[in-house]
């Protein structure tokens, strides 16, 4: 099954495929493409070299140089279309086009499996293969970066305490976890609030460099992590600092990465 991405944010782009791993292994990603201009040329090229329209296009609808709708009206579109798009204004001029869904960023597990499996109905086909990425997909990552300005990184946190706001610097910050279904923080100095955004969301926004998704629900910062144990079903076990009162794991999944985000 191939698909086409067509998205302007390096960290949405990221965001979704791996998404697509879990809920869509047998899609192939044939490329991404951050502008209305390079999507047409991308399409166009693939034509001409005689290549199989993509299966599906998951299409964001505000990229740099437009709404990606004026695409429809420069080249025909054939493939089925999922659009995501971070405004729910446009779901009525989105299903005008060959769209069978629409997601609001950031895309969720759980949406995005039954849009695939809306597609998988829609057309009659079943999973059948293991993902297979390009192997060129870290130099489209790459080019797509160049093409845009840096990640704008959250900076700062606006907080309640008592009946004060404050200001938290990301940098005054030890680990983010999830708590009652309410999210949280800490500081390097052990104070905790309460934040009003979902582990998803916190995710697209933090700079990876510095932060890091252990499980689904906690993000941990390189010195917050005092001790790494192995742990069963291949998981590791942490010792944070400020103390975690709760047990601090790496799902089984994660262990590579978090090896290597540790080690840079």
């Amino acid at each position: 099954m191939n698909i086409l991405i067509v998205e302007d944010e390096k960290l949405a782009v990221r965001k979704l495929t791996k998404l697509l791993e879990e809920a869509a292994p047998d899609f192939v990603i044939k490329g991404v493409t951050p502008s209305i201009e390079a999507t047409v040329e991308w399409i166009s090229q693939n034509r001409a070299a005689g290549n199989a329209e993509p299966d599906l296009l998951f299409l964001d609808i505000e990229l740099a140089d437009g709404q990606s709708f004026e695409i429809f009206n420069r080249i025909d579109i054939r493939s089925t279309v999922i659009f995501t798009t971070s405004y729910d204004e446009y779901a009525l001029q989105a299903f005008k086009v060959n769209s069978i869904d629409y997601l609001l960023k950031p895309v969720q597990l759980e949406d995005l499996q039954r849009s695939i499996k809306k597609f998988y109905d829609l057309t009659g086909q079943r999973s059948t293969s293991a993902i297979s990425l390009p192997p060129n997909l870290e130099s489209i990552l790459k080019n797509l970066h160049l093409q845009q300005p840096p990640a704008d990184y959250r900076k700062r946190f606006l907080v309640k305490q008592g009946q004060k706001l404050l200001s938290i610097e990301t940098s005054e910050i030890a680990y983010f976890y999830i708590d009652e279904s309410v999210s949280f923080f800490k500081t390097h100095v052990a104070q905790r609030f309460m934040v009003d955004y979902r582990m998803d969301e916190m995710e697209l926004f933090l700079d990876p460099d510095r932060f890091f998704r252990v499980n689904r629900s906690m993000i941990v910062t390189h010195s917050s992590v005092v001790q790494i144990q192995p742990y069963y079903n291949n998981r590791l076990v942490l010792t944070l600092k400020p103390v975690f009162e709760k047990e601090a794991f790496v799902s089984r999944e994660k262990t590579n990465d978090f090896k290597k985000w540790m080690g840079k």
